[in-house]
């Protein structure tokens, strides 16, 4: 096996978001006293830190970006984060994957609990070693951040035996800080075009595929 430890991001990846964050974030324009009827204009907030986003498509002030994610939270807690499923053949390919003894960690943006609160939702806990993400307060919410926490708790092992899996270019760019290979799923949000560039090592259009190149590495 090349690679002892696989990083899996979350959304886009492992399970598809799309209705509970679109419809967060959705409410909490509507908080902002904006309105956005089309919940397909949202879907770029799936995946980058969701105050940076309110800033850069919809051009709010830090301050307000800050009070943005917390009405995106009013809403997430209560519904979107259960407005979400699981990957068809995810399942099947973490058992595949945990039956060769390699060490299975979530690396995503999303805050900690509420990836916690997901991955338990979905009954997938028990394949994962640790489940890290951002803190509540804003900090560590940019995937680079998450993985450098993430090789911090493994001294024993060495960057060449990791690999990060991801649908983003902010995935991709986060390995290649940290010094990982990283593979592109192009079946969520980012695309080929978007992973390509970003420089992922490899791409795959399904979660078929994903498993057979893990199977092979």
């Amino acid at each position: 096996m090349k690679y002892q430890v696989i990083l899996f991001d979350l959304d886009g990846t492992l399970t598809d978001p799309k209705i509970g964050i679109t419809k967060s974030v959705q409410y909490a324009l509507r908080k902002c006293n904006i309105i956005e009827p089309d919940l397909d204009r949202l879907i770029p907030f799936i995946g980058p830190p969701l105050t940076e986003s309110f800033q850069e498509f919809y051009s709010l002030s830090p301050a307000a970006a800050q009070a943005a994610v917390g009405y995106y939270r009013e809403y997430f807690v209560q519904a979107g984060m259960y407005e979400n499923a699981v990957y068809p053949g995810v399942e099947t390919m973490l058992t595949r994957l945990a039956a060769t003894g390699r060490d299975l960690i979530i690396a995503t943006s999303k805050p900690t609990v509420f990836s916690e609160q997901i991955i338990a939702h979905f009954g997938l806990g028990h394949f994962f070693k640790a489940i890290v993400g951002s803190h509540l307060d804003g900090s560590r919410i940019h995937k680079a951040e998450v993985i450098a926490c993430i090789l911090s708790q493994l001294p024993q092992v060495e960057p060449a035996d990791v690999i990060m899996i991801g649908d983003r270019k902010h995935d991709i760019s986060g390995a290649r800080s940290n010094g990982l290979a990283a593979i592109g799923v192009s079946y969520g949000y980012g695309g080929p075009a978007e992973l390509r560039q970003a420089g992922a090592d490899y791409l795959v259009a399904s979660v078929t595929e994903l498993e057979q190149l893990l199977l092979s590495l």
